[in-house]
């Protein structure tokens, strides 16, 4: 899930995988652009440490990253299996909302 955040420094974003199981964050990536970049890399240093023969489901917002054809060419690429919240529907994905609400509370 991708977060923003301003700093003295400008505008930051974040892009974070929680894992469902145990909350750590696998993998994430910070960028100051909101581009394909910074989506695309937060997956690839996760399934580069999957045990072979895992195939998790990738949970996200419905944000047009997440829709781009090189994040879905991503997924298909590492069998990993994509779900969607539903619009307007922030608690189907809660771990990592609750993740960026620890962070602005730090």
């Amino acid at each position: 899930m991708l977060r923003s955040s301003l700093f003295p420094a400008g505008k930051v974003y974040l892009s974070v995988l929680v894992d469902c199981f145990d909350g750590l964050l696998p993998s994430w990536t910070i960028s100051t652009t909101p581009d394909s970049k910074l989506v695309n890399t937060m997956p690839d240093h996760a399934i580069s440490h999957l045990p072979e023969g895992a195939h998790p489901f990738i949970h996200s917002d419905r944000g047009c990253h997440y829709r781009w054809p090189g994040w879905i060419e991503r997924m298909n690429k590492a069998e990993l299996e994509r779900s969607m919240s539903k619009k307007g529907c922030s608690p189907d994905n809660a771990a990592c909302e609750g993740v960026f609400g620890r962070l602005k509370n730090e």
